[in-house]
C-alpha cells in the first residue's frame, strides 16, 4: 500500500532495514558486512536577475545505496556497491524493499567478482600483488542515535514565493545602486535532508540536515574599469539566517539583501580601481579570513584527504603534496611555521556540520597541521586500514546512492593571539589581500596562484590605495613557513559547491581562518 508522505519511507526502513540486512547476509555465501543507506530530500530554490523574476524550483526526491563485504576462503576481501535515485517509489514500501533487496545483490555479484579476481593477481603476481589482500579494515561501531536538524522555518513548509521574494527584492536593490551595475543574479535557496544507516554490526543512525544558502554575482563597470564579483551566505538552518541575518560566533551573515548589496558596492569600487601592477619578488602579504578559506581548502583540505594522498584520484584531480608514498611523506615533518595550525572539525557550527558520517563513523576533529608539523589525513575506514590509522569519520557522498568519498567538513587554519590591526600595523610595506575568486593549483598542490576580490597597499601600518585583478602566488610550504602573525578572528566561510570523484559529487562545506600574514609573490592583471 502506497503511503502519502515520502519521509515515511525512512520509518518503514527503520522499521524493516536490519532485519532486510540480516536475511541477505544469511542467504548469501561470503558477506561478513552490508549497510544500508537511504535519503529523503526537499529542495526549493528561486533566482531573480536585474530587478526580474528569474525561476524557481522545487523537488523531492528519495534515493539510497548499498554496500557489501564479502570474505573469501582465499584470503581476499571483495567489496561491492550499487545504489540509485527512487523518487516516488518510495512511497510504495513493498516495492522499495524489493529495489533494496536487489541493489544488494548486485553489490554481492561486485564484491564476488572483486574477490576472485584479486585472487586470480595474488596467484599470478605473487609477491607484487600482495597490496591486495586483505587488510583488516576496522569494523563501525554499533552506534543507535537520531540527530535532529536546527531550524525555525522547517524547509519542508517554505512556500516558493518566499524565496521569490528574498531573491527579487536582492536583485533590485542591487539594480537600484545606478547604471554602474551592469548586470546581477540574486538566488536564495533552502534544502532539509533526512538520513537514515543502518548495517549489519548493529547501527542505525538518522541524521536531520537544514540548509538556506543565499547568493549573488554582480557585474560593475566604471568605464574601462570591469568587475565581477560572487559570493555565498549559508547556514546549516532555516530560511530564517537568509531572512533577518545570523549572529553566528565563527560564521556569521547579513540578511540576502544587505549581503547582495554590499557585494555590488564593493564592485563598483573596485571597477573604478586601477588593476594591480605586481610588485618585483617577493612581499609582506597579510591575508583576511575569506581569502584565506580558498588556501585552507586548496592546500590544506583536499590534500589531507587519504584517498587523494593514496592516488586515488591521480588521473583525475592530482594527488597530495603531504604523501609522495608510504614511506617518503610529511607525517610529523614540519610543513609550516610553528605558529600555524590547522584542521578539520564537523562538530562545528558551520556548513560543513555532521555528526557520523556515511560509513556510520562518529565525526570528530582531525588535526592536519599542529604547531607547524604535519599531524594526519581525513580517512575512511578503508583508507584508515592502509595508512595504519584510526578510521575519523570522514567519507560522505553528496547524495546517498553514490559511493562515499572522503571529504572536508570545516576545514580552516586556528585562530592566534594577535588582532588583524595589530598585525597591519606592523607592516612598513606590503599588501593586504581580501576574499578569494579563482584558484589555480598545482597537481599535487605543493604551489598555488589564488586571485583575490581586493588588495591595498600597507605603508607604514595603514592601508593605502585599493586594487583590482591582483593575486597571491606562492610555494605552499615555503608560504605557510613565512607565516609571523596569526589573528585571532576565526571566521568559517561557507562553500556550497567543492566537486570531488567521477561521476561528479558536489558536497557543502566551510572553510576558513583567521587573518595570516606571511610573504609571497603577487600576481595582477
Amino acid at each position: 500500500m502506497a503511503v502519502r508522505d515520502i519521509y515515511e519511507a525512512i520509518e518503514f526502513l527503520k522499521a524493516e532495514g536490519e532485519l532486510l540486512l540480516r536475511r541477505f547476509a544469511r542467504s548469501n555465501r561470503g558477506v561478513s558486512y552490508a549497510e544500508l543507506r537511504f535519503e529523503v530530500v526537499s529542495h526549493r530554490s528561486a533566482a531573480a536577475t536585474n530587478g526580474a523574476p528569474r525561476d524557481s524550483t522545487e523537488s523531492e526526491n528519495a534515493a539510497f545505496g548499498v554496500a557489501v563485504q564479502v570474505s573469501a576462503a582465499a584470503g581476499c576481501v571483495g567489496h561491492g556497491q550499487a545504489g540509485a535515485e527512487v523518487g516516488a517509489l518510495a512511497r510504495r514500501p513493498a516495492k522499495l524493499a524489493a529495489v533494496v533487496r536487489a541493489a544488494l545483490r548486485g553489490a554481492y555479484d561486485r564484491a564476488r567478482v572483486s574477490s576472485r579476481e584479486k585472487s586470480v593477481l595474488i596467484k599470478s603476481l605473487g609477491a607484487a600483488a600482495r597490496s591486495l589482500e586483505a587488510l583488516p579494515i576496522p569494523a563501525p561501531p554499533a552506534i543507535r542515535d537520531e540527530v535532529e536538524a536546527v531550524f525555525r522555518s522547517d524547509p519542508r513548509g517554505v512556500p516558493i514565493e518566499s524565496l521569490k521574494g528574498l531573491s527579487l527584492d536582492a536583485s533590485r536593490a542591487v539594480s537600484g545602486l545606478g547604471s554602474g551595475i551592469a548586470f546581477n543574479v540574486a538566488a536564495a535557496m533552502t534544502e532539509f535532508r533526512r538520513e537514515l544507516f543502518v548495517n549489519t554490526t548493529g547501527s542505525m543512525i538518522v541524521q536531520s540536515f537544514a540548509f538556506s544558502q543565499g547568493d549573488c554575482y554582480v557585474v560593475a563597470q566604471d568605464g574601462d574599469g570591469h568587475q565581477e564579483s560572487y559570493d555565498t551566505i549559508g547556514q546549516q538552518r532555516g530560511l530564517e539566517c537568509l531572512e533577518e541575518g545570523w549572529r553566528g560566533e565563527l560564521m556569521p551573515n547579513p540578511n540576502q539583501s544587505e549581503f547582495s548589496v554590499a557585494l555590488a558596492r564593493e564592485a563598483q569600487q573596485l571597477a573604478a580601481a586601477p588593476v594591480l601592477r605586481p610588485p618585483d619578488g617577493e612581499v609582506v602579504v597579510v591575508t583576511d579570513p575569506h581569502f584565506n578559506a580558498l588556501i585552507a581548502h586548496e592546500i590544506v583540505g583536499h590534500p589531507s584527504e587519504a584517498d587523494r594522498a593514496l592516488k586515488m584520484e591521480a588521473a583525475y584531480a592530482g594527488r597530495s603534496w603531504f604523501l609522495r608514498s608510504l614511506v617518503d611523506n610529511e607525517v610529523g615533518s614540519t610543513v609550516a611555521a610553528p605558529l600555524l595550525s590547522a584542521c578539520s572539525d564537523p562538530s562545528l557550527d558551520g556548513y560543513g556540520h555532521y555528526r557520523y558520517d556515511h560509513e556510520g563513523m562518529p565525526g570528530r576533529r582531525v588535526m592536519h597541521i599542529d604547531s607547524g608539523a604535519f599531524a594526519g589525513f581525513l580517512n575512511s575506514r578503508a583508507t584508515a586500514a592502509v595508512l595504519g590509522a584510526e578510521p575519523n569519520g570522514s567519507a560522505r557522498a553528496s547524495e546517498l546512492w553514490h559511493v562515499p568519498l572522503i571529504r572536508m567538513s570545516n576545514t580552516f587554519f586556528l585562530p592566534g593571539e594577535s588582532s588583524p590591526e595589530r598585525i597591519i600595523a606592523d607592516v612598513a610595506d606590503g599588501y593586504y589581500v581580501c576574499g578569494n575568486l579563482i584558484p589555480s593549483i598545482a597537481e599535487s598542490r605543493e604551489n598555488f596562484r589564488i586571485s583575490a576580490r581586493r588588495i591595498y597597499e600597507i605603508e607604514n601600518g595603514r592601508l593605502g590605495r585599493l586594487y583590482r585583478s591582483g593575486s597571491v602566488i606562492a610555494d605552499s610550504k615555503g608560504f605557510f613557513t613565512n607565516v609571523d602573525a596569526v589573528g585571532n578572528d576565526l571566521r568559517l566561510i561557507a562553500i556550497p559547491n567543492c566537486g570531488k570523484g567521477q561521476p561528479m559529487q558536489v558536497k557543502r562545506m566551510s572553510n576558513g581562518g583567521p587573518t595570516l600574514r606571511s610573504r609571497a609573490r603577487l600576481g595582477g592583471g
